[in-house]
C-alpha cells in the first residue's frame, strides 16, 4: 500500500508541475491576446498531439511528451531589412538556416495579419508578454508560500540556545563527535547554556537568528562578548575569541566556507507569517537559485560523473521533474511527518519548483524568455538612440541572427534534463 501512494503522490506532484508549466504559458498567452498578436498555438507537452481544439485563430492542446510547454506568437521572425516579405536564400549556412527559419514562420502569414505580428507590438508589449511567464511562476510560488506560512507555519530558529557544542570539529572529519585534543567552543568557554536567550554580540542587538548568524560568522577570529537572558536575568559573559573554521555556504549548502564559529545550535519554533516574511524567505531561496543557476553546468557534470563511478547523489544538487516529484513521493508516504505536514512540505517543494523555474526563464538566453526580453530590451535601446542622434526609426532587431545560439542552448538543456532524469531514476536523491 505504501508503494500505491508513493507512486501516486510522485504522479500527482508531477501533474501540479504540469499545471504550472501550463499556468506560465498563459502568463504569455493572455496579454499577448490582449494586445492583439496573432497566436496560432497553446500547448502543453511536446511531440505528437494527444488532444487539441482550436477556438478563434488558436488551437489549444496537449501533447504526448509532458516535459514542457509553448504558446507560438505569431511575427517572432521580422522580415529582412529591405524585405517586407520573406526570401528563402542565403549566403552561407548559419544565414541559410536563419532564413529557411523565416521563411517557415512566414508561410501563415498573410497581409490580414498586418498589425497583430509580435515584432509589430510596441517594445513595453512585448515585455510584458515576454515576463508574462516569469511573472506567472513567481506568483504562484509567493501564494503557495504564503499559504504554508499563514495557515501552518515555517520552522524558525530563534535566539534561544537549544544546544552548546563542547568541541571544535573539523570541517574535513567525518566523525562529528569530540575526541582528545579537540579544542572547547567558543560558546562553552564563555559558559553559554541551553535555554540561554542571547541578547547581544559584540554590543549588536540581533533582531533574529539570521542576524545573529551573519556576525558570528563575520567576526571570523576576532574576540566576542555575549549577552545573555537567563533565568529572567540579564548575564554578560566572558570575552573569548570565535574560531574560524569550514562552515555551510548559505548560498551553497553543500560546501563549507571559512567563517566564524561560535558553537550553538538555536532552538527552532514553528510560527506563522505573512507577505513580509514569505518575500523575506524568497530573497533568500533566490539568492540560494542564482547560485545554482551559476554552477548549473558544473554540477550536472558532477551528477553524469557520480552517475558513472557510482558516487553518492548530493542532496542539495540538481534535479528533474522526475526526482522532484520522487521526492514529493517519498514525503507522502514517510512516518516522520503528520498529515498536515506533508501537504506543506509538499506545496513548499512545488513553490520552490515554480521559483527556480522563473528565475531560470530569466537567464538572457534564447530560446527563454529573458532572452526575448533581452531582444525587445536591445530594440528599444537602438530606437532610443536612434531618436536622440535625429535618425531614422531603425527596423526591428533581426533575432534570427540568434538562431544559432538559442540551438545550442536548447541542446544544453536537452542533454542536461536526460542526464538529470536517468540520474533520479537510477540514484534518486532521498530525503528520508
Amino acid at each position: 500500500m505504501q508503494t500505491v501512494w508513493y507512486v501516486l503522490g510522485a504522479l500527482v506532484f508531477f501533474a501540479l508541475i504540469m499545471l504550472s508549466i501550463a499556468l506560465h504559458e498563459i502568463g504569455h498567452l493572455i496579454p499577448a491576446k490582449l494586445f492583439k498578436v496573432k497566436v496560432t498555438e497553446y500547448f502543453v507537452g511536446f511531440g505528437k498531439t494527444l488532444w487539441k481544439r482550436r477556438i478563434g485563430s488558436t488551437d489549444y492542446g496537449v501533447k504526448a511528451l509532458p516535459l514542457g510547454g509553448y504558446v507560438r506568437l505569431v511575427g517572432m521572425y521580422p522580415p529582412a531589412p529591405g524585405e517586407t516579405r520573406v526570401k528563402a536564400s542565403g549566403s552561407n549556412f548559419f544565414q541559410q538556416i536563419a532564413e529557411d527559419a523565416r521563411a517557415y514562420e512566414w508561410e501563415e502569414i498573410t497581409p490580414e495579419d498586418d498589425g497583430t505580428l509580435f515584432y509589430q507590438k510596441p517594445v513595453w508589449q512585448r515585455l510584458i508578454i515576454m515576463a508574462g511567464g516569469v511573472t506567472m511562476n513567481l506568483l504562484l510560488a509567493f501564494l503557495l508560500f504564503l499559504g504554508v506560512t499563514a495557515i501552518a507555519g515555517v520552522a524558525r530558529p530563534t535566539l534561544t540556545v537549544a544546544s552548546v557544542s563542547e568541541c571544535v570539529i573539523p570541517a574535513s572529519r567525518t566523525d562529528q563527535t569530540c575526541q582528545p585534543g579537540d579544542p572547547r567552543t567558543p560558546a562553552a568557554a564563555m559558559g553559554v547554556q541551553a535555554g540561554d536567550v542571547i541578547v547581544s554580540f559584540n554590543g549588536r542587538h540581533p533582531a533574529d537568528w539570521d542576524q545573529l548568524s551573519t556576525m558570528i560568522r563575520d567576526n571570523l577570529s576576532a574576540p566576542a562578548t555575549l549577552v545573555v537572558e537567563r533565568g529572567g536575568q540579564t548575564l554578560s559573559l566572558p570575552t573569548a575569541p570565535t574560531v574560524t573554521t569550514g562552515v555551510a555556504s548559505r548560498v551553497d549548502p553543500g560546501h563549507n566556507v571559512e567563517a566564524g564559529f561560535l558553537g550553538v545550535s538555536p532552538k527552532v519554533e514553528v510560527q506563522r507569517g505573512g507577505p513580509v516574511a514569505v518575500l523575506k524567505d524568497m530573497w533568500t531561496m533566490t539568492e540560494q537559485s542564482a547560485y545554482a543557476l551559476v554552477s548549473f553546468p558544473v554540477n550536472v557534470w558532477h551528477t553524469a560523473v557520480g552517475l558513472v563511478t557510482g558516487q553518492p547523489r548530493d542532496i542539495y544538487g540538481p534535479v528533474s521533474v522526475v526526482g522532484a516529484s520522487r521526492v514529493a513521493g517519498e514525503v507522502v508516504t514517510t512516518n516522520q511527518l503528520s498529515s498536515a505536514n506533508k501537504v506543506a512540505v509538499v506545496a513548499q517543494l512545488l513553490g520552490s519548483v515554480n521559483l527556480f523555474v522563473a528565475l531560470f526563464n530569466i537567464v538572457p538566453l534564447p530560446p527563454l524568455d529573458g532572452g526575448h526580453v533581452a531582444g525587445a530590451l536591445w530594440d528599444g535601446l537602438r530606437r532610443v538612440a536612434a531618436r536622440l542622434r535625429s535618425r531614422a526609426t531603425p527596423p526591428p532587431f533581426d533575432t534570427t541572427k540568434l538562431l544559432p545560439l538559442s540551438w545550442a542552448v536548447t541542446a544544453f538543456v536537452v542533454v542536461a534534463g536526460l542526464v538529470l532524469v536517468v540520474a533520479d531514476l537510477v540514484a534518486p536523491v532521498r530525503l528520508f
